[in-house]
């Protein structure tokens, strides 16, 4: 089992930076993917991003790429989403995942573990 929660959400205007934090416990962390989905009101779940459980392979959605930078950390048992550039269309609930000894995938049915979710606000 293993739980997730994310932190780093919050309120910023257009132009500006987050960073998103999951912190894990349970399983080892290093033995899963980690992806990071959003979903805005009235909206399907979205990608954003994923990395594999070694880090050594990233992967983006195309909206996201070079404005975001997914990253983890498995000493200190956390993953992390660096989101710069921010638009308006970027507010939504973000999700980060967990995926067991996967090297990450586009599709949130490929997830085992979520967390409960951090709202961004990005204003205009």
């Amino acid at each position: 089992q293993v739980q997730l929660v994310e932190s780093g959400g919050g309120l910023v205007q257009a132009g500006g930076s987050l960073r998103l934090s999951c912190a894990a416990s349970g399983r080892t962390f290093s033995s899963y993917a980690m992806g990071w989905f959003r979903q805005a009101p009235g909206k399907e779940r979205e990608f954003v991003a994923a990395i594999s459980w070694t880090g050594g392979s990233t992967y983006y959605a195309d909206s996201m790429k070079g404005r975001f930078t997914i990253s983890r950390d498995n000493a200190k048992n956390t993953g992390y989403l660096q989101m710069n550039s921010l638009k308006p269309e970027d507010t939504a609930v973000y999700y980060c995942a967990a995926q067991l000894m996967g090297f990450g995938s586009r599709s949130y049915r490929d997830y085992d573990y979520w967390g409960q979710g951090t709202q961004v606000t990005v204003s205009s």
